[in-house]
């Protein structure tokens, strides 16, 4: 049966088109546009937003920083993460520089210094090339304005601590910490920057992917109403492994293989799927978890000490419950993205739409527009254009602490995870839980700890 007051086909597909258009250029509300639609009685239905425009922070996604102030740049961690953002970061505006790199290992400072000085024309010297655990505090003294953190997660807080302490800018790789220790030294950190007006931006690049940043928008101005639940997921193959060198000591190993070592990588829940975390914490105003309670298991992952799959039930602070879920293994159906419920309707990042709650889509991002729009559209970029405009702007930035939140949150699912218990945010963020190694040195260590956790209890013997 046709209901009289239905919007037809025709003028439905027009209203979503021009909702894509408006989201893709960031021209103005879509949730305005969409008011006039007629309900029941053929009245306006109001969309209440969840915040008022311009009380909640838009990143200015422009396709290249503004001029100003020459900027030297550190890098610390030159491996394939380090040494993208320092490509992203040349990338991102005029009167940049790198001046010196660090890390754990020769070959990595070298293979990125030969990287910079073919792609870029950059010549760093040997002196400024440095090389070991404290490799970081070089870099730092080295006369450098910004530094990018991109070593394994267990050291950036330390690394981020320095650098702060030193007056420096920072770009924190995430995931910006990997146990409670690390967390607290990361939101201590973070107000002392801002104490100093200092600009820290995270590698939570879909704070800087024009999608996420129009979805959010719509979600804030009220498009699916108020926020319910959701399901964030990173499903995917096997993530890469080093196989041992017979020339590695224990330590060397693991820093090469830092990814599947829970205490230098957090988990791959702490390492990748805080990505998927950090939205839904973004998108429903940095909500904290009051608990977690989870399960995972290691089935295929070839090196490490760490799980290859978790699921884990949080329950934040307003009562909603978020379903979280991430694995790593060969074989089995992958997704990446993150549904977001609310009492209106939802929003799926698979899709960049949102439906109402009958299964209409009311708004969809238009990925052809921002082509058109805009000549930049890669996210590592853009948060390196943020990060040099609110620099040379003088207006600081804090995102570590936001980041923190989904770190955190990441983490109480790992440790319910593997205790098999519930975990709490209180308990967790006072805990003093620190996987940072006892007997940390680049020799033989001792490796009796690192070793696969076991939920539960065992069986008691009747």
């Amino acid at each position: 049966m046709k209901r009289e007051n239905s919007i037809s086909r025709r003028s439905f597909l027009k209203s979503s088109a021009m909702a894509g258009a408006l989201g893709a250029i960031g021209t103005g509300s879509t949730a305005a546009a969409l008011s006039s639609c007629a309900g029941e009685g053929g009245k306006a239905t109001a969309i209440k937003p969840l915040k008022e425009p311009g009380t909640y922070y838009v990143p200015d996604l422009v396709d290249f920083a503004s001029d100003g102030k020459e900027l030297k740049a550190g890098v610390i961690g030159c491996g394939g993460r380090g040494s993208g953002a320092a490509e992203n970061f040349l990338d991102a505006a005029n009167g940049l520089t790198i001046t010196a790199l660090g890390d754990t290992f020769q070959d990595r400072v070298d293979d990125l210094a030969a990287k910079l000085k073919e792609k870029k024309g950059i010549d760093i010297p040997e002196s400024q090339r440095f090389v070991g655990l404290d490799a970081y505090k070089q870099v730092v003294d080295s006369g450098v304005d910004v530094v990018i953190i991109a070593t394994p997660p267990n050291f950036r807080p330390i690394h981020f601590q320095y650098a702060t302490e030193k007056g420096v800018h920072s770009f924190l790789e995430k995931p910006i910490c990997v146990d409670p220790v690390g967390y607290r030294t990361i939101v201590a950190t973070a107000k002392q920057a801002a104490a100093k007006n200092l600009c820290v931006i995270t590698g939570t690049q879909r704070h800087h992917q024009r999608s996420y940043v129009e979805s959010y928008k719509q979600i804030q101005n009220g498009l699916i109403g108020e926020i319910t639940g959701g399901i964030v997921y990173w499903n995917q193959s096997m993530l890469w492994f080093r196989e041992r060198q017979p020339t590695w000591s224990d330590c060397e190993w693991m820093i090469r293989d830092w990814v599947n070592w829970k205490w230098l990588s957090g988990d791959h829940i702490v390492e990748q799927h805080v990505h998927n975390l950090d939205v839904f914490t973004w998108f429903s105003g940095y909500l904290k978890p009051v608990s977690a309670v989870g399960f995972g298991s290691r089935q295929r992952r070839i090196t490490g000490d760490q799980y290859d799959n978790f699921s884990i039930d949080f329950e934040l602070e307003n009562g909603i419950h978020l379903h979280s879920m991430c694995r790593q293994m060969d074989g089995c159906d992958n997704n990446v993205s993150e549904f977001i419920q609310g009492t209106k309707g939802s929003w799926n990042s698979a899709t960049m739409e949102i439906k109402d709650l009958a299964g209409n889509v009311l708004w969809a991002y238009d990925k052809e527009a921002e082509k058109t729009n805009f000549k930049q559209t890669n996210p590592y970029v853009l948060e390196h254009v943020n990060w040099i405009n609110h620099i040379r702007s003088g207006n600081p930035i804090d995102q570590a602490s936001e980041t923190a939140v989904a770190n955190m949150a990441a983490i109480m699912g790992r440790e319910s995870a593997y205790t098999g218990g519930k975990t709490t945010w209180d308990e967790m963020t006072a805990s003093p839980l620190d996987y940072l190694p006892a007997d940390l040195n680049l020799g033989k260590m001792d490796m009796s700890g690192f070793v696969v956790p076991v939920p539960g209890k065992p069986l008691d013997k009747k």
